[in-house]
């Protein structure tokens, strides 16, 4: 046996669930009654896993290289455990910084063309409704949810995110309220029914246009509700919205693309209005201790042209654009937590997944559902470790909007207390109770 391979050993005893390496031929290294099983049956697939490139063997896993067996909580810890903890060096040469700098926005520019990013969305949204149904909460809400109590549930927390946003934008009936990114339509709805907004909604998946058209049409909110297939950057600006949102979508702007993507929604907001951004963004956490290849695992299987910037870069994006941001908030713990409750749902129905995704994949369904498995558990360790955030910002367009030539002033509908984020008082008449928080 190499020593290389022997030197597992001590490791995989060390880590802190029972874990078992099948190597190729037969020879098994670590517990006798494990948790996890790693069965390696390539020899460069164990070399990988030897050198900590985990965004390498979830591939081989993907592939069918390699063979995962055991529950994803228990996986998990073993790949925390198991990944390098030196932070890679960097360039020294300011220069080496600046053209390191410059590569990577011009890839990021060609990675989010119109064409692109509609490619890269439906690559990943319109793989199956079916399925996507089979973890996601009723009104398919397919981000961060707010559990403000620690007894909610999935269902009963995505509904607290939804009005919380309605009430962060203090939204108002007969107020225009856009949503970029509506997904299947959960915040569009609730704002439409629960706070009599105008709301108009985009997405540039195929599969969720339908479904949400099909949801406006059979629930009767054809006169206050608009979905359409359609990018954010050709959306009509000759008539303001008076509040906007735009949920888990600015990871797929582009980072090259984030001035652009703000001073559009600047032109679609009228004076004094309100904008929510939520999405995940980066953390400092040493780029080696998270990243041994596990985004360009990500970017292939998951989420291709997928890009995040730390807080403070977003910040500055967005007050470039003449936004002026009056609230943030930090939900990492809240999505540690959703991300396990998808990924604990997805796995005890497995059977139903794989069958879903054959209705649209086909022979690929396999491949595709670990690619899931490996991505949700993942995410929720990156989440649940502090290694990726998730923040929604509230920002306004002041009345003086002095970044685009009005006379001075920083008047918005931003009030002076916040007691508007804890008691839903826009609800219409017609609404049901608050929903639990």
């Amino acid at each position: 046996m190499k020593s290389w391979v022997r030197s597992l050993a001590p490791r995989v005893e060390t880590l802190p669930v029972r874990l078992a390496v099948s190597l190729p031929g037969g020879v098994r290294l670590g517990a006798h009654d494990p948790e996890v099983t790693l069965v390696f049956t390539r020899w460069s697939s164990l070399a990988a896993f030897a050198a900590g490139r985990m965004g390498a063997v979830a591939a081989d896993v993907v592939e069918g290289r390699a063979r995962l067996e055991g529950a994803m909580r228990p996986v998990m810890q073993a790949v925390a455990s198991l990944l390098p903890t030196t932070a890679a060096a960097l360039p020294a040469e300011p220069l080496a910084h600046a053209g390191i700098r410059m590569l990577a926005r011009l890839r990021s520019l060609a990675a989010h063309t119109r064409q692109r990013d509609a490619r890269q969305i439906r690559f990943h949204y319109d793989v199956s409704d079916a399925f996507y149904a089979l973890w996601l909460d009723p009104l398919r809400v397919y981000s961060c949810a707010y559990f403000g109590n620690g007894q909610a549930t999935l269902d009963q927390a995505q509904e607290a995110k939804l009005d919380l946003i309605c009430r962060k934008l203090m939204l108002r009936p007969g107020e225009r309220f856009l949503d970029i990114g509506a997904g299947w339509g959960g915040l569009l709805l609730w704002a439409a029914r629960h706070y009599g907004v105008q709301a108009h909604g985009i997405t540039l998946s195929r599969n969720q246009h339908a479904h949400v058209s099909h949801l406006i049409e059979s629930q009767g909110l054809s006169g206050c509700v608009r979905i359409d297939l359609m990018d954010y950057r050709d959306l009509d600006e000759s008539r303001p919205y008076d509040k906007i949102a735009s949920v888990g979508m600015f990871e797929h702007v582009g980072q090259a693309r984030m001035g652009e993507y703000f001073s559009k929604i600047v032109r679609l907001l009228r004076l004094g209005g309100m904008v929510m951004n939520h999405g995940i963004t980066a953390t400092p956490t040493p780029p080696s201790r998270i990243d041994p290849g596990l985004s360009a695992f990500i970017g292939r299987y998951i989420f291709p042209g997928g890009e995040l910037l730390p807080a403070h870069e977003v910040l500055g994006h967005l007050a470039g654009a003449g936004l002026e941001m009056v609230d943030i908030e930090n939900l990492r713990p809240h999505y540690a937590r959703t991300l396990w409750a998808w990924s604990d749902r997805l796995e005890s129905r497995l059977d139903e997944a794989r069958q879903a995704l054959e209705a649209q994949a086909g022979a690929a369904a396999p491949r595709v559902l670990r690619a899931y498995r490996l991505y949700l558990a993942g995410c929720a360790m990156a989440f649940e470790r502090g290694w990726l955030a998730l923040h929604q910002i509230v920002a306004t367009r002041p009345t003086g909007d002095v970044a685009h030539g009005r006379l001075p002033g920083a008047q918005s509908d931003y009030p002076f207390s916040r007691e508007h984020l804890h008691t839903p008082t826009c609800f219409t008449s017609s609404s049901p109770k608050s929903p639990a928080t």
